[in-house]
Parts: C-alpha cells; structure tokens; sequence
C-alpha cells in the first residue's frame, strides 16, 4: 500500500498509509492528523491547504481553477501549495511529503 508522510508545525513526521483513491484530507482524518477541512473535501474553502514537498509537486495533477480560486484564501500560501482534498493517491505517489501549514484561515465562499 502506498504511504504519505505528513510534517506538522513543529517538524514532526508521520508516515502513514495511504489507501488507492482517497484523498489526502481523507488519510489526515482517518489517522489523526489535525488537518482540518471545514467543508468536508466540497472545495469551497482552504483549511485543507497542505505545502507539497517541492519534489513530489510537479507529479501531481494541475490545480483546477476552481481549486487555485480557493487557494488564492490559503494562509501562508506557497508555490508548492495544494488543498489536500483535491489530491487523490495513487501508486504513483507512493511516498509524498506534505507539509502542514503554520495556520489556517477559514474563508470559504
């Protein structure tokens, strides 16, 4: 099974697994990671902005509009900056890094 590993505010990793066609959001909550995402995964806020390790960004598929609309809300926006609700695991990104924002700034629309 694929893993992610998420570092939160203080640098602590956590590798996790990371099941075939859930989200990144959905693995945070089933293993306790304090992502929060306040919509619940329906891209109409940001507080599931994750920072992608900058090797693992160009792997994944573009941002849609809609997504990079909500992102433009993100506090402590980087280029690297994804909301883990719109990024789906696969086989291919067994491994990602992801790094949990300072804060999180619930804006949504």
């Amino acid at each position: 099974m694929p893993k992610i590993i998420f570092i939160d505010q203080s640098g602590n990793r956590k590798e996790v697994d990371a099941p075939v066609g859930l989200s990144v959001l959905e693995i945070a909550h089933r293993n306790d990671i304090d992502l929060e995402g306040a919509c619940e995964g329906s891209l109409a806020c940001s507080t599931c902005h994750v920072i992608v390790d900058p090797e693992w960004y160009d792997i994944l598929q573009e941002a849609t509009e809609d997504e990079e609309d909500m992102l433009d809300l993100a506090f402590g926006l980087t280029h690297t900056s994804r909301l883990g609700c719109q990024i789906i695991m696969s086989d291919e990104l067994d491994g990602l890094t992801v790094r949990l924002p300072a804060g999180t700034r619930n804006m949504s629309l």
